[in-house]
């Protein structure tokens, strides 16, 4: 084999190794996308009705390691997320905070703790986890609370019951992220979504909060789909209220 073949089977082999998800499917496919500065979507897939739904989570790069916002919905994720952060930004994850209660927020974070990741939650989103034996993370916050990460700092927000009566958002202040969770809805989606456990009137006092607490949002993460617009928090409001006039 001369040496011109042989380099496009080394570069075919290679482009196979680094690109494997293409192959996989659906419902074990692991997606991140670039957000801005810092900050990345990740995106894996769970089972509603027998078919593969999106789940999304954040993690941002910080000085001194990155910060995860929920973990993998997917099981078979978990460390796949883990290696493809070291791999792109060599760095660790060492910290983890669950949204609210669900498996598709709470699910990893047992694993995540043998690993060595500061997992966290709120006392309810916690006391919930005991309650529905999902994953429970080893420390809580009480009230919102500042974090700060080696140049990063964010706080936690909880606007009151909705899609739970646990749910929280996170707001990084210095680069006007708000990541949402499933307390925000996707503009790409007019199915208000899973009501197993929501507070409908409440959620509606909770979005119009939210709506004024973070009116400088540039970006607003939901808990599924894309579009990460700040037109997201008037959707999801527009969803709520939708819903409870045709509910009344």
């Amino acid at each position: 084999m001369n040496s011109i073949w042989k380099y496009c089977l080394i570069t075919l082999l290679v482009c196979f190794a680094w690109e494997p998800n293409y192959a996989q499917p659906t419902h074990h496919l692991l997606l991140i996308k670039h957000l801005n500065g810092n900050f990345y979507i990740f995106t894996t897939y769970g089972n509603i009705n027998g078919m593969p739904y999106p789940s999304n989570g954040m993690y941002a790069v910080t000085n001194e390691g990155v910060v995860l916002l929920d973990t993998p919905w997917d099981t078979t994720q978990l460390q796949p997320l883990l290696d493809s952060i070291q791999a792109r930004h060599h760095q660790n994850v060492v910290l983890c905070i669950a949204t609210h209660f669900h498996s598709d927020r709470t699910v990893g974070l047992p694993y995540y703790a043998t690993k060595g990741i500061a997992t966290y939650s709120s006392t309810a989103t916690q006391n919930l986890c005991k309650e529905k034996n999902e994953g429970i993370a080893q420390y809580v916050f009480t009230k919102d609370t500042v974090f700060s990460v080696g140049n990063v700092q964010f706080q936690t927000f909880y606007p009151g019951e909705g899609h739970s009566s646990d749910n929280i958002v996170v707001w990084f202040p210095k680069d006007k992220i708000l990541y949402g969770g499933c307390f925000i809805k996707s503009k790409e989606t007019n199915d208000i979504g899973n009501l197993s456990d929501a507070n409908v009137p409440a959620w509606r006092v909770a979005i119009q909060q939210t709506i004024q607490k973070f009116a400088q949002a540039a970006y607003v993460i939901p808990g599924h789909l894309d579009g990460y617009g700040v037109n997201n928090l008037a959707h999801t409001a527009k969803l709520v209220d939708d819903y409870l006039k045709k509910n009344q």
